[in-house]
């Protein structure tokens, strides 16, 4: 609350004059949310200070202006400062001896302030100017936030009363009314007991010291009972309805709460679902293009037995026609080695002149013939080595390719 005290000391010199020193301790001192200025007086420059600062403020709940001796000008620039207060909810304006323009300010206030719920004017002089405190009797007939009234000791008489009655017709909030002490008398009791039916809020009318008869008193109190007890439902009611309420709210706060966590749950499943689709997929995938890579090592080994049967049947033709190549220079070798037995038998046999061998031309080789032979036999003996190893060779690859199914065997 010090920005409230530097305010106030600076409002004052602003208009000429200068801040209060108790007004000053007072606010140095402040509670959390209550200004008390009881027993204070007031002059009109701290007055109109504290109306300026009282119309934005915003912390302070309660305000006690109790037997500052309050006068006219100060009241109504005061009262003006609280029409636009929106947070104070506690007023004290006991013993300010409040007269006409008190009461055509607070006639005001109550028209304008949505936040007052607490009234206190006890020992000031409201009733006695009719007028006037029939214009404080229109604010509090349109006024819809207090719910607490002290018009204790303020010389209200049976037209005073009157005037109270018609508010009271008008008035929905209302809930004790203190009219003690006062000059009422009988005619303003039974005024008031007249508008006490077209009343449902006020609990609470005291009447005492009016010269009220007991008759008069007796129906206050069978009213004011009867309004209690449907004030008494009222709160019960309204209890039940704020357990209610805020029962319900936990339930929709539950219900909420469950259902975000289930919406949660739902988008975790349907991430973690796309996230095993997108991987199914991407196997899928994979296995297929496995597929077609194993589909073309199938094809490509395929192709190669195919080759290798090719091979196979023509190192089968080539050993069949080397095998009836050798047959043939077997038989060849076989009538020349007769021959050469024939020869070496010839030799063997005891000499004869030379005019007396008679030589068979067609049993011995002639050279060409002979060195045919020779040829031919190496020749064939080469040509059945190099198709044996060839065969061989090219055996061994069909082997080796027919049992290596990966493209590395190839």
């Amino acid at each position: 609350m010090e920005e409230f005290r530097r305010s106030y000391s600076r409002l004052c010199k602003e208009s000429g004059s200068e801040p209060q020193e108790a007004v000053l301790q007072q606010l140095h001192q402040l509670p959390r949310g209550r200004l008390d200025l009881a027993t204070q007086s007031l002059t009109v420059d701290t007055c109109r200070a504290l109306g300026k600062l009282l119309q934005n403020q915003t912390l302070l709940t309660e305000l006690v202006l109790s037997d500052c001796m309050l006068s006219e000008e100060g009241t109504t620039l005061l009262l003006q400062g609280l029409c636009a207060n929106t947070v104070i909810r506690f007023l004290d304006l006991k013993g300010n001896n409040l007269r006409a323009a008190g009461a055509e300010a607070l006639g005001k206030l109550l028209r304008q302030n949505q936040s007052i719920q607490s009234l206190t004017l006890e020992w000031n002089n409201l009733g006695t100017w009719e007028d006037a405190f029939a214009t404080f009797c229109g604010g509090l007939a349109a006024n819809s936030t207090l719910q607490q009234l002290d018009l204790r000791n303020n010389q209200i008489s049976h037209k005073g009363a009157e005037e109270l009655a018609l508010a009271l017709k008008g008035n929905a909030t209302l809930q004790q009314l203190d009219l003690r002490w006062n000059n009422v008398g009988l005619l303003g009791g039974r005024a008031l007991v007249n508008c006490l039916p077209s009343n449902r809020t006020l609990w609470r009318l005291d009447l005492a010291g009016n010269n009220v008869p007991s008759d008069v008193l007796r129906a206050v109190g069978q009213a004011m009972e009867h309004n209690q007890d449907r004030h008494t439902a009222f709160q019960e009611t309204q209890t039940r309805t704020h357990l209610l309420s805020k029962e319900v709210q936990y339930l929709q706060e539950e219900k909420s709460k469950q259902f975000l966590d289930l919406m949660e749950t739902i988008d975790k499943q349907r991430e973690e679902m796309a996230r095993s689709s997108q991987a199914s997929a991407a196997r899928v995938g994979q296995l297929q293009e496995a597929l077609k890579e194993r589909h073309s090592i199938i094809n490509a080994l395929k192709a190669k037995l195919q080759m290798t049967e090719a091979a196979l049947a023509l190192s089968e033709q080539k050993s069949q026609d080397l095998g009836e190549l050798l047959a043939t220079a077997e038989q060849e070798r076989l009538c020349l080695s007769q021959r050469e037995e024939k020869e070496r038998r010839l030799e063997q046999q005891p000499s004869r002149a030379p005019h007396e061998v008679l030589l068979d031309p067609g049993r011995l080789p002639t050279a060409p013939n002979l060195l045919w032979l020779l040829l031919r036999r190496g020749r064939a003996q080469q040509e059945l080595t190099n198709t044996s190893a060839e065969l061989k060779i090219r055996v061994v690859q069909a082997e080796g390719g027919a049992h290596d199914p990966t493209p590395g065997g190839k």
